[in-house]
């Protein structure tokens, strides 16, 4: 990958490029690279335009600025400042260096190279201490969503039309496929209603109250900078619901078994007490109650794709693609799953009733 232009931090010359590990699914994302030069380091995210070979990619971009993956999202979220300033109660962002356009038609960010330890080797009391955070800083946006034009709108919603559920194929048959079996009868028949209604658990997500998310909040996207909480990718940043960014922290700190399964629970319950502890401390004066029934309801709809397509693939003895998974073999991804299988099956049997 060429460059248009070298920033200064990185000096007279590039010494080593080491790509990065990020979604390779993304139409919006070219590429991440460190780039170390002679007098230091930086980040380089490619963000691209969609294009006709990009047009069938599990996450399409668009043109759109509210689109679910605007492809220009990001480095407006960078160049404006709202990714520096919007929850500056505790939580920071890489800084912006540099933003240059490319002859494709892309953009080049080059982001400061942020050091420390990554979200995934976070203990669960650091987790709960950035969902604290991320409460205080929410609560100053709670009802009143900037109308940034850029900003997402109607994420959720988006995201199910085009997203991982857009590929989903199954039949009535698998969830009672031998397969399927390592999860309990009663999970299997929540996680297969949560399928058919995915639609009327969204409705609920979509009903509540609204503040500025980051709406991508998982621990590959957090680092600990001395002991500073430092958050990045905000391509999707946008109007979400209070308690959003929490329901995909908690799902998304196990489902590709990057973190142990079976912190699962620990983690639920710490990281959403800290955030309600947070959204008081910054002023805010809402229900706990709806924050829980809107973590369900996001965690549930976002996710509702999960159990037919994992059972699908246990069946096919097909583990996929994927970018970050460390399964060896779809059976044993359908065992380690069994946590998280019956924490959506509860969070959808709390909306539907």
């Amino acid at each position: 990958m060429t460059c248009s232009r070298l920033p200064e931090i990185i000096g007279d010359a590039v010494v080593a490029v080491e790509p990065l590990r990020h979604g390779q699914g993304n139409a919006a994302t070219g590429g991440i690279w460190r780039v170390r030069g002679t007098s230091g380091s930086s980040v380089l995210k490619l963000a691209t335009p969609p294009n006709p070979r990009t047009a069938s990619a599990a996450w399409p971009t668009s043109d759109e600025p509210t689109h679910w993956n605007y492809w220009r999202r990001e480095t407006l979220a960078y160049s404006s400042g709202l990714a520096a300033t919007a929850y500056r109660d505790g939580i920071t962002a890489p800084a912006l260096l540099e933003a240059n356009p490319r002859a494709d038609g892309g953009v080049e960010l080059w982001l400061a190279d942020v050091g420390g330890a990554g979200g995934f080797a976070w203990p669960v009391p650091r987790l709960a201490r950035f969902a604290y955070e991320l409460g205080t800083a929410q609560a100053r946006w709670a009802g009143r969503v900037p109308d940034t034009p850029w900003l997402s709108r109607c994420w959720l919603e988006q995201y199910l039309d085009e997203g991982p559920s857009h590929f989903v194929r199954i039949d009535d048959d698998i969830w009672d496929h031998p397969a399927a079996a390592v999860w309990p009868a009663e999970v299997r028949r929540q996680l297969r209603r949560l399928w058919a209604a995915r639609y009327r658990v969204l409705a609920a997500a979509e009903a509540a109250e609204r503040t500025l998310c980051h709406l991508d909040v998982w621990p590959a996207n957090l680092i600990d900078d001395a002991g500073a909480s430092v958050l990045l990718d905000w391509a999707f940043t946008g109007d979400g619901a209070v308690g959003e960014d929490v329901a995909n922290l908690i799902v998304d700190s196990c489902a590709d078994g990057l973190m142990d399964a079976s912190l699962l629970p620990e983690i639920a319950e710490s990281v959403t007490d800290r955030y309600l502890v947070g959204l008081r401390d910054g002023g805010w004066s809402g229900s706990d109650d709806a924050v829980r029934s809107a973590i369900a309801a996001c965690g549930a709809a976002k996710y509702s794709w999960l159990g037919p397509a994992r059972l699908v693939s246990a069946i096919g003895d097909d583990l996929g693609a994927s970018s970050y998974g460390q399964d060896t073999s779809a059976a044993s991804r359908m065992q380690r799953l069994a946590g998280l299988a019956a924490l959506l099956a509860d969070w959808s049997a709390s909306v539907l009733g």
